[in-house]
């Protein structure tokens, strides 16, 4: 069993987890700021250290409420664990497409979908990156 399992999940441990910080500079001035795994968990401020004081705050009142209601309160993005196996379903055209690429290529079809998968999504990467670029905001 991992470390992860085996301790006490009070508020002083949810409040110890590296969650994803997204921080934006403002239009009108001052900053918005937000948990990324945390729904709704977010907050403003003048500048980034109120702005960040202010999110711990709402944070801890965020996750206050969660185990109040015994609801279950998501893991740090960082903490997911993977196995790297899926189940989808797909269309029997498109199975059959897909396995006629993968013979003709010469590789098995997961490895075929593995190749599919990995272009695209280094695609949506490089456009996120140039949005990113035009964009201010910052992520810890």
């Amino acid at each position: 069993m991992s470390k992860i399992k085996n301790k006490k999940r009070d508020l002083k441990y949810y409040l110890s987890l590296p969650y994803t910080i997204k921080l934006i500079p403002e239009e009108a001035g001052g900053f918005f700021a937000e948990i990324e795994e945390l729904t709704g968990c977010m907050s403003q401020g003048e500048t980034q250290e109120e702005t960040l004081k202010n999110l711990e705050k709402s944070k801890k009142m965020w996750l206050e409420s969660m185990l109040k209601k015994k609801k279950t309160i998501p893991m740090p993005e960082v903490m997911k664990e993977y196995s790297g196996k899926f189940l989808v379903r797909i269309p029997t055209s498109l199975h059959k497409r897909i396995a006629f690429l993968a013979k003709k290529e010469g590789v098995s079809l997961n490895q075929m979908i593995l190749s599919f998968l990995s272009e695209k999504i280094t695609v949506q990467e490089i456009k996120k990156e140039r949005y990113k670029a035009a964009s201010p905001s910052v992520k810890y």
